[in-house]
Formats: C-alpha cells, sequence, structure tokens
C-alpha cells in the first residue's frame, strides 16, 4: 500500500435546473444508446412504470442502436403519446473531449482520426441523437443530456428505499470518470470524488478477459466463474504478484495503472501489451481457445486484484463518509463473488444493487435525478422486483400456439400448473419458464428463466452442453425461497436484498452441497437468488412445491436464451428457444408445451456470440 500520492479528483458540478419544468409528477422518458446495451425506462405518477433493454425486442445481443422499440414499449405500457421530459443517460461533448485527449496522446493513424471524427458527428454527437430521437419517435422534447456516473449512482439511490446512504459507482469509463464517490440524503445526491481514465478497475478486468481470450464488455462474467477453477490464494497463485504489481492502491483508496501494460489508451492498442506477456510469462490466449491451468490462475489473480481494488475503495468512501449503508453501481457491481465479501471487508452493514447494474441501468438514474431534482419532498422509491418489461396474456399466447400449429395442454388452475410443473422438475426435465412480465438487467429472475433440479451431479453438464451450448466450466445459480435460504447458504443475516436480483455468491453450507451438486460451484459457492413470495408468487410457489416432492427447496434458474441470444422476451422467442435446444418443456402461462410433440419446429443453432 502506497502512501504519497493520490488519483483523487473532485467531480464536476452538474447544472440542470435550467431544463426542468415546474409540474409535479412529471412523466419522463430515459433512454440510451450507441456503446452497449441500448435502453429506455419511464417515470409517471412518480413511479418507474417500464424499463427494457432494446436487445429484447431486436433479438440482437448488446444491441447499441437507437432504442426505438424499448423506447415504444416505455410510452405503451405507461399509456402515454407524449412525455413531460426527456433524459439521456451521458454527456457526449464531455466524453468527445476526453477521447480528443486521448487522440492527441497517442495519434492514430490518420484514417482511424478521420472514422472517429465522422463517427462522433454523424452518431454521437448530442445534435444527431437529438435529431435522431425527434425523427424516431415524432416527440418534440428537448433531450437532457446527464453525466454518466452521475446517473449510475441515482440508478442505485433513488431505487433502494434508504434516506441516506454512501454511494459508490465502478466501470470501465464513463465520459471521464471510472471510478466516484459520494453521498446521499432524502432527495440529495451529490458526487464528490472521482478517477478518471485511464485508471480504471473495470478496463483493467476487461483487458485480461480478452487476454484470456473472451469477449470485451461481454464475457467478463465468465472470468468471474472461470476464477475458481484457479488458485486462490495470494500467497500461492504466482499471476497474483505480478499482476498486483500493474496498480497501485493508495492509503486514500485511489488508484493507478501502469499503463505500460495496457492498451486502452490509444485506438490502435491491443488491450494488454506485449509488456504484459512478458510479465505474466503467458502468450494472450486466441478466441475460443484452449484454457489452460495458467489462464485458470489468472483469471483468479484478476478476480483477487479486482477485489483488493474495490475494498480498498469502499474502506476509505466509509472512513470518508461515516455512511454504513451502502448503493453500489457501475458494471463491476455486477461482479457477484465480489458483491458477497463486501460485509466482510467493509464496515459497511446495508447494501443496494438494483438489478441492472451496468450501463442500461443508467436510464433509471436520469430519469430519477431529474424527478428529485424537481420534487426534493418525494422519498426514494423501493425497487421490490424487476418485472418491468413486456408480459403477454393468455389470449395471446393461445393465438400463437393455434396460429402456428403447435401441440400444448391448457391448464385452468394454478394449483394444476404447479403440481405438473414441479413433477415435471422432479423426474429431471428441463424446462423453460415463461411468466408474467420480463425482467430488467441482465439475469433471468423467474419470469424469463429456464429451470431444472439441482439434485443430479450431471445437470449442469447436460444444461451446459445439451440447452446452452456454452462453456463447460460455467456454473448454475439456485434459486431459493428467502426463508429457507439460511439452511443452505452461509450468508449474511439480514439477508442483503441484492441476492434478489442474483447479485451476491456466498458459500453453499456443506452439509447441504451433496443435495444440490448440480449448483454447487467447484470451490462450494453458488449465486444465490433469494424469491420472497411477494415479489413473484407462482414461481415462489413452484419452489415450495418442488421442496414438498424432493425435501430439497432450491432449483437451478438460468436465463432463457441460446448462448450469443438475448433473453427471450415474446412466446415466438420462447418457442423458437425451446426447439432449437433440448429443453424438454415449456410452461408459458397456463400452457404446458412438450418439445417432443413439436418436433416440425425443432431447428439446430448456430452458436456465436
Amino acid at each position: 500500500m502506497k502512501t504519497n500520492h493520490s488519483t483523487w479528483e473532485n467531480y464536476p458540478v452538474i447544472n440542470i435546473d435550467r431544463y426542468l419544468s415546474d409540474k409535479q409528477n412529471p412523466s419522463i422518458l430515459a433512454f440510451s444508446c450507441y456503446f452497449h446495451d441500448s435502453s429506455a425506462c419511464i417515470i409517471k405518477d412518480g413511479k418507474l412504470i417500464a424499463a427494457v433493454d432494446e436487445e429484447r425486442f431486436s433479438r440482437k445481443k448488446h444491441d447499441a442502436g437507437f432504442p426505438k422499440q424499448a423506447i415504444n414499449y416505455c410510452l405503451e405500457a405507461a399509456k402515454l403519446s407524449t412525455v413531460d421530459l426527456v433524459a439521456f443517460y451521458e454527456n457526449p461533448d464531455v466524453k468527445w473531449s476526453r477521447i480528443e485527449e486521448t487522440l492527441k496522446a497517442n495519434p492514430p493513424s490518420p484514417e482511424t482520426r478521420r472514422h472517429i471524427g465522422k463517427v462522433w458527428q454523424e452518431i454521437k454527437s448530442k445534435e444527431k441523437i437529438q435529431e435522431v430521437f425527434t425523427r424516431e419517435t415524432n416527440l418534440d422534447n428537448r433531450i437532457i443530456f446527464l453525466d454518466h456516473h452521475l446517473c449510475h449512482a441515482a440508478s442505485s439511490y433513488y431505487m433502494s428505499g434508504f434516506n441516506e446512504s454512501a454511494v459508490v459507482t465502478i466501470d470501465g469509463v464513463g465520459e471521464k470518470a471510472t471510478t466516484s464517490f459520494g453521498t446521499a440524503k432524502g432527495s440529495d445526491l451529490s458526487i464528490n470524488k472521482c478517477i478518471n481514465f485511464p485508471h480504471s478497475i473495470g478496463l483493467v478486468y476487461t483487458a485480461i478477459t480478452v487476454f484470456l481470450g473472451f469477449k470485451a464488455n461481454d464475457h467478463e462474467y465468465k472470468i468471474m466463474g472461470l476464477a475458481p477453477y484457479g488458485m486462490m490464494d495470494r500467497k500461492e497463485n504466482l499471476c497474483y504478484e505480478k499482476l498486483r504489481n500493474v496498480i497501485a492502491l493508495y492509503e486514500d483508496g485511489s488508484f493507478e495503472l501502469d499503463m505500460r501494460y495496457f492498451g486502452h489508451n490509444g485506438f490502435e492498442s491491443p488491450a494488454c501489451t506485449q509488456a504484459m506477456c512478458d510479465l505474466l510469462g503467458i502468450s494472450q490466449n486466441k478466441k475460443e481457445g484452449t484454457i489452460t491451468q495458467e489462464h485458470k490462475d489468472l483469471a483468479a489473480a484478476l478476480q483477487m486484484v479486482t477485489e483488493d481494488a474495490v475494498f480498498n475503495v469502499l474502506n476509505y468512501v466509509h472512513h470518508e463518509t461515516g455512511h454504513d449503508q451502502l448503493c453500489l453501481a457501475g458494471g463491476v457491481a455486477l461482479n457477484s463473488v465480489l458483491n458477497g465479501k463486501i460485509f466482510s471487508n467493509t464496515k459497511f452493514h446495508r447494501l443496494f444493487i438494483q438489478p441492472s447494474a451496468g450501463d442500461s441501468g443508467t436510464v433509471v438514474g436520469a430519469a430519477k435525478y431529474i424527478q428529485h431534482k424537481i420534487d426534493s419532498n418525494i422519498a426514494c422509491e423501493r425497487m421490490a422486483h424487476s418485472s418491468y418489461g413486456p408480459e403477454y396474456s393468455s389470449e395471446t399466447i393461445r393465438q400463437f400456439l393455434k396460429g402456428n400449429g403447435i401441440v400444448y395442454q391448457e391448464l385452468l388452475t394454478d394449483d394444476e400448473l404447479l403440481d405438473q410443473t414441479a413433477k415435471l422438475l422432479q423426474e429431471k426435465n428441463v424446462i423453460g419458464w415463461f411468466q408474467g412480465r420480463m425482467e430488467w438487467g441482465p439475469r433471468s429472475l423467474g419470469n424469463r428463466s429456464i429451470l431444472a433440479s439441482p439434485m443430479y451431479e450431471n445437470m449442469m453438464d447436460i444444461l451446459n452442453v445439451k440447452v446452452k451450448h456454452r462453456e463447460a466450466f460455467r456454473p448454475f445459480a439456485p434459486v431459493v425461497c428467502v426463508d429457507d435460504a439460511l439452511t443452505f447458504f452461509d450468508c449474511d443475516e439480514p439477508i442483503p436484498d441484492p441476492t434478489d436480483y442474483m447479485l451476491m455468491v456466498y458459500p453453499i453450507n456443506q452439509k447441504q452441497q451433496a443435495k444440490i451438486p448440480a449448483v454447487t460451484h467447484v470451490d462450494g459457492s453458488g449465486r444465490l437468488q433469494t424469491i420472497r413470495e411477494n415479489q413473484n408468487p407462482l414461481y415462489y410457489k413452484l419452489i415450495k412445491k418442488f421442496g414438498e416432492l424432493t425435501e430439497v427447496p432450491v432449483l437451478i434458474n438460468t436465463s432463457f436464451n441460446i448462448r450469443g441470444e438475448a433473453i427471450v422476451c415474446s412466446p415466438q422467442d420462447a418457442y423458437r428457444c425451446m426447439m432449437g435446444t433440448q429443453i424438454d418443456y415449456l410452461v408459458m402461462g397456463h400452457f404446458i408445451l412438450k418439445r417432443m410433440d413439436n418436433l416440425k419446429d425443432a431447428w439446430l443453432p448456430t452458436v456465436d456470440d
């Protein structure tokens, strides 16, 4: 730990007062686009009504295009044709100034320089975003451009239900900031300090993700799953000390990268330089290359170094703010392994992370920040679920099934549905579970899920190979009713709210691991999802019903998609996904479809992510 330096800078003051209306409880639409995970949300009558990623409609994973379909859905869900205010999740002018600084510091080829300038002016400038928004939506609102890290922080705090909190955002990079912290009380939220590009914990994680042969801004979660296969011991892992030396951690919580090892401060450099290869003594892996033990150890080292840096930030923030409550946001807040260790490595006592903590979730922060600037007397809305996407009526589903000649069974009551589904799960069938409003965020949480029994040791292999078409090392998450969680998991008490959104990894109780081998990772942990009856009664009752049959009230829950595709949204998406996999049954509303009865529609996916 170094003491004689600091990389904290003052966070810029954001003033949007001149753009705000005097109307109480205004309708507010917010959107993001042109980087990754374009999204939109809407607030009406003071409440979040809808929030969704564009990828769910376009079927293009991480769709970065203008979110026309997401915006249309939000307007439809709110039953509005116009809105009072419109917000964007970042400030393009400030981001461009950072890009210009990078271009000057590390000049690319003239061709690359011209291309970057053209893309910015023709696609990503404020003027162009305004022009496209007006043309695509027929709305005449002037867009309020906010700040990326402010939107991240607001997306967590204003949905936490807390009355005061420390707020921390850690990601790759916003306009310039990569890490920031501040405080919030009532409706007041202020970001005080930040660390700026190129010093970034998120970009270190991304750089090593690419080094290991995976995709940036997509596969970081795979590295988190790979890490436990490596040496998770700081003294024994030879990569740890080497990687730890490329990031200086200071006593005031700040950090600094040694840029000799990274290429992100330029537009034509690899994520990691040759110096990184020389330091580690490992060659960069090719895409989809063989994963060796060295690679597994590097993934473990990356996870440990990330935890070192983040806990150093959080402990400083706790000391500076004096708050025991923490609201965390940014892409790094999706690192559920790290999140599960926050209480044991810091002095914070309560934690909130909203389910879409990455960039797509900033739209909620943009809308909520404006709402609280207009009315400082309203309390923070407490996010009690993640169901902010489309839902489909029984009649819509029935018409789809009949119109496509699909063989199905319709059950009349919830009890019949639960009895039959639980029995199918007990019999080792894999179930596509399609119910209610689609979830917000990158995790399926019980409305667009693939479910299976965790009691069979080979179920992980069945799901990975025959259903998900993905790497064998990746674990599956267990879902358990909150009142049974402490029986199966060695988790914090009281159980933190982020477990509802599959955002915290905990050790599975050693006495229970043999009962649920398919969700017990190689290190004995599980990425826990808790479910409360008032959040999703049908899902809760299904888990309890399965427990009655098996004495194990735990299910496997994984996202309802094929590798490389977005999570399903519509009945058409769900049926297509089942017929391109070996999912045995699709339970869609009160309808049950058996794959073997509908082989006329079977197809073989070409997996490419």
